[in-house]
């Protein structure tokens, strides 16, 4: 039975060049701050960072994971607070995944997402409302 207070089982997951190519592939978003440390630099940023949208996925996977069955999710948002910076290197960023049940109700769990890159928080208000087994 699930309660408030129950925390899922974490997840860490690498984030890799490659992974980015594929999502690119995947998504239609060529945008050179993706792949390209020139332009990302060039930009600002620190680096090559990863789509907002496939770090919002990868952290998707911790409930999806825990639910066992991905049309139990109801519901699923975030707010993108923080880039997760991508080296040119085969270890890639580690994205460390952790999810705690903040209410139950009617058979519907929500959960708190916490996605964490070089220990500071990439993804704010990460919530996701999860139908549980009856």
């Amino acid at each position: 039975m699930t309660v408030k207070g129950d925390e899922l089982p974490p997840l860490s997951l690498r984030v890799t060049r490659a992974d980015l190519v594929r999502y690119a592939g995947a998504s239609g978003d060529f945008n050179p701050i993706h792949w390209s440390d020139r332009f990302a630099s060039g930009v600002g940023l620190p680096g090559v960072i990863a789509h907002g949208m496939l770090t919002m996925a990868l952290a998707g996977r911790l409930v999806t994971q825990w639910v066992g069955d991905p049309s139990a999710v109801r519901s699923y948002g975030v707010r993108f607070t923080r880039p997760i910076v991508v080296p040119d290197d085969d270890e890639g960023a580690l994205l460390e995944l952790t999810g705690k049940v903040s209410d139950v109700t009617d058979g519907v769990a929500r959960i708190a997402i916490t996605a964490k890159f070089d220990g500071r928080t990439v993804l704010g208000k990460a919530v996701a409302e999860v139908a549980l087994p009856a």
